[in-house]
């Protein structure tokens, strides 16, 4: 049913394609690709949107076609639309739906369905080690939203405040759980999202904050004896964060972000911070340790030499604390646990992958015969770890490069979990033959205990039409 789905929309974008050409993007993709066996280094799966080569020898082919809103003149309403597949063939063979939605625009609101590639949060989108609740790690869960998608200078004080948001609820699908009375649930997903600004768009200086709240929740009649809510008792319980039985309704995973720029004449300089959330600490204050913090400085005067910067990140991400170590502030709902849960197998993930920190590591790629508890996802999510991120050029090669240290203890319920640092680097180069010909090539590494060593390389061809 998916591939006639896919193929009915290849047919309809490819017509519009013939009827507006000038509106409608074509891109394919080749890739060939050698990793250690078994193993995919970290950052070659991490913040790819689900878009990741077969481990060993394998070759990959991605299809893309998009109509995005007419950004040459102002319209009130406008629509878009993108397809995106990729197909891998190795030792095994797998074909993927990596993005798929339509979108309409009415003045500065959007209503959007499908699958999106999406993150939560005000860190850097190119170069972040992740945001915490959704880092685009994981393939996006289908879902329809309406939101705020740029930020609206609201006409009063002189258009000093702006915001933004959304608002979506989506279809995670049959999920396995920890319950005596059924193995798994249709699980349902809920996001919201509130971002404000201070500062007008010629201000050298702006802040900003805001909160992103997700969730899983559904069924809970049937995993629950004594649940009496309906079911729309039970969506505006995860709506509102509102408790049954002593605690609240579904899975939360949500961040609260605050950020500061300040425009200078050559460069833009950003610092941000986010702290985290799941079962409440942070509204006690007892897990405000945690948190990933970051500095990113943009070159606004590249110039012509050979050797250009374009943009630098710094980062360090803590999450040893959860409200659970001897000196925190007690709570009646405990230590946080990150992107665990006591009823949802998996976690806080789609499809078995982690949607939130990337550092936070699953069981499935951890080295064996470290501590773990049963029935637990991820393994090791106390931590801090430094990461660092480039951009520039070398002539006509543009380039990426990602570092990452990490030292990492386990969980709060696995204390004989030995601690082991991580190294992982990633690479990338690419360059134009042609303004639609692009050619490139990718290098990574794992070094250390937690992950498996493995390396990694990549070539790859794009044609744009």
């Amino acid at each position: 049913m998916r591939g006639v789905v896919i193929l009915c929309i290849l047919n309809f974008m490819g017509y519009l394609g013939h009827a507006q050409s000038n509106k409608v993007n074509f891109r394919i993709e080749g890739q060939g690709s050698y990793t250690t066996p078994d193993h995919v280094p970290f950052w070659m799966r991490t913040n790819q949107y689900g878009s990741v080569p077969l481990s060993g020898a394998s070759a990959s082919a991605i299809g893309r076609i998009s109509k995005d809103y007419d950004t040459t003149r102002h319209q009130i309403l406008d629509w878009g639309a993108a397809v995106e597949g990729r197909a891998n063939g190795g030792k095994g063979s797998n074909a993927t739906l990596i993005e798929g939605y339509g979108k309409v625009k009415l003045w500065i609101f959007e209503l959007k369905g499908g699958r999106t590639r999406d993150v939560m949060g005000l860190a850097d989108t190119l170069l972040t080690a992740g945001n915490f609740a959704i880092s685009g790690t994981a393939l996006g869960i289908p879902k329809v939203q309406i939101g705020i998608p740029e930020f609206y200078a609201l006409p009063i004080l002189g258009r000093i405040f702006a915001f933004k948001g959304n608002y979506a609820h989506g279809w995670v699908g049959y999920t396995e759980v920890r319950n005596r009375r059924i193995p798994g649930a249709d699980t349902y997903f809920h996001q919201k999202s509130l971002w404000g600004r201070i500062g007008k768009d010629d201000w050298k200086f702006k802040f900003y904050g805001g909160f992103n709240d997700n969730a899983f929740w559904g069924n809970e009649r049937a995993l629950f004896s004594s649940y009496i809510q309906t079911d729309w008792e039970s969506y505006q319980s995860v709506v509102f964060g509102k408790k049954w039985n002593g605690s609240k309704v579904g899975n939360h995973v949500g961040v609260i972000d605050v950020r500061l720029e300040y425009d200078f004449k050559n460069v833009l300089v950003a610092a941000y911070r986010q702290s985290y959330y799941e079962v409440g600490a942070l509204y006690h204050l007892a897990n405000i340790a945690d948190g990933l913090n970051g500095l990113s400085i943009i070159n606004k005067n590249i110039g012509t030499k050979a050797v250009k910067w374009r943009k630098f990140l710094f980062e360090f991400v803590y999450t040893k604390n959860q409200a659970g170590e001897p000196w925190s502030k007690p709570t009646k709902t405990g230590n946080e646990n990150y992107l665990n849960h006591y009823l949802y197998t998996d976690g806080w993930s789609y499809k078995g992958i982690g949607l939130g920190l990337p550092f936070i590591t699953r069981e499935a790629d951890a080295r064996k015969g470290q501590v773990t508890r049963e029935g637990y996802h991820f393994i090791n999510n106390r931590l801090y770890a430094v990461h660092t991120g480039f951009t520039g050029s070398l002539g006509r090669w543009d380039g990426l490069v990602k570092l990452s240290y990490s030292r990492n203890f386990g969980t709060h319920e696995t204390k004989t979990f030995v601690p082991v640092s991580q190294f992982s680097g990633y690479a990338e180069a690419h360059t134009n033959l042609s303004p639609d010909l692009q050619i490139g090539g990718i290098i990574a590494l794992d070094y250390g205990k937690l992950l498996y060593n493995s390396g990694a390389f990549l070539v790859k061809a794009s044609k744009s039409f």
